[in-house]
């Protein structure tokens, strides 16, 4: 069965194309770009002003790096291990979705992290955007309340082990911490915490899960899954306490920002 169309009669049509393409669109329109967009400019003040094309790289970049910033510099990765416990305390593997989860977490780091972010916007970003201060001096303005934030929430054994292991230090003031030393104790930190508010809140939990189990041993329904039971007690409990708002409160507390 032949074909319903000639591949060689589109190639006059393909040709003429080029043709048309390369004189709408000569080859000098594809010189190399002018790279005098990508410039440093000295000022009076010994301060240097950036071209636009700079700045505008620059914002991609940080706008790029915003997720590992929400994870690894903010009050998230506390919050939302711990919600991840109490789900799996509780028993319920889908309730609450992980993408509700995800976003009671992403709320409550905006409602601990809003004094920080403000005084960020204030010292930091406003001065720079009413062309009172250069993006130098605007980002070194700006990190100082984020390094407030983090070091007040380190612990100080793991600020010490980064230290050694980076083999720097010891530092003469707080603020002369590196964010390359501190990050990682940071993070280090918050995992240890929210690993021990989740234990505390583990325990309640798996008293109801043993006391169950005991239970059902002693009528001699071992068939019988002790979890299947429990449940119920459980959320009736989590219910009555009001668990929720005490674990969101918890976590807002932990911090003193």
């Amino acid at each position: 069965m032949k074909p319903i169309y000639n591949t060689a009669a589109f190639l006059p049509l393909t040709s003429l194309l080029i043709v048309l393409f390369f004189i709408l669109f000569p080859v000098s329109s594809f010189a190399a770009p002018d790279l005098n967009v990508l410039t440093v400019t000295p000022g009076n003040n010994g301060e240097e002003s950036y071209s636009v094309t700079l700045q505008a790289l620059f914002f991609m970049t940080v706008i790029s790096l915003l997720p590992s910033m929400l994870l690894m510099m903010t009050s998230f990765t506390r919050i939302i291990i711990v919600l991840a416990i109490v789900r799996q305390a509780t028993g319920l593997m889908q309730a609450p979705p992980a993408q509700v989860l995800v976003g009671l977490g992403l709320f409550m780091t905006m409602f601990i992290m809003a004094p920080v972010f403000e005084k960020m916007y204030s010292d930091g970003f406003k001065p720079y955007l009413d062309d009172q201060i250069g993006i130098e001096a605007a980002v070194e303005k700006a990190s100082s309340p984020l390094h407030e934030f983090m070091l007040a929430q380190t612990r100080e054994k793991d600020l010490t082990m980064f230290t050694e292991i980076a083999d720097e230090g010891p530092y003469q003031t707080p603020a002369d911490v590196p964010f390359t030393v501190l990050i990682p104790a940071f993070v280090t930190s918050e995992l240890k915490t929210a690993f021990t508010i989740g234990f505390l809140i583990f325990i309640p939990f798996l008293i109801i899960d043993l006391v169950v189990a005991s239970v059902l041993m002693s009528m001699g329904m071992m068939m019988l899954s002790p979890l299947i039971v429990s449940m119920p007690f459980k959320l009736m409990l989590f219910v009555l306490v009001d668990g929720w708002s005490m674990i969101m409160g918890t976590l807002a507390s932990s911090y003193y920002v």
